[in-house]
């Protein structure tokens, strides 16, 4: 199993670091996944998405402009994960969760109960 790293997210070490860093927060689950499984594939799909969109730092990214004297603020890095791609990374995370909900147990007060009884 080989863990998502930093070098297939992106080649500007630090930015894919950091891409890295706020997507574990958005979905820990990132740190367990499998780089090379489906749902390790589709995570880097997101990141890489996220770390091209952060390093390209388009009009999208524009946070505030002035024109006297002129200069522009851009958003930060953990914007870019705004809308869909948080959503992305916790759907991905959502889908590894087991169910923690009882399946259900025979009621005792009937006679289904001694051909199945329930331990206690």
């Amino acid at each position: 199993m080989t863990q998502i790293t930093h070098d297939q997210v992106g080649t500007n070490e630090d930015l894919a670091r950091e891409v890295l860093i706020i997507a574990r927060d958005i979905a820990p689950c990132i740190s367990s996944l499998d780089a090379e499984s489906e749902e390790g594939k589709n995570a880097l799909a997101v990141l890489r998405r996220v770390y091209k969109d952060t390093l390209a730092r388009g009009s999208t990214l524009i946070k505030a402009q002035r024109i006297g004297p002129a200069s522009v603020d851009y958003s930060t890095v953990s914007s870019a994960f705004e809308g869909n791609p948080t959503r992305a990374l916790r759907a991905i995370c959502q889908a590894r969760r087991k169910p923690t909900h009882s399946l259900g147990s025979f009621p005792t007060d009937r006679p289904i109960s001694r051909l199945w009884p329930e331990g206690h």
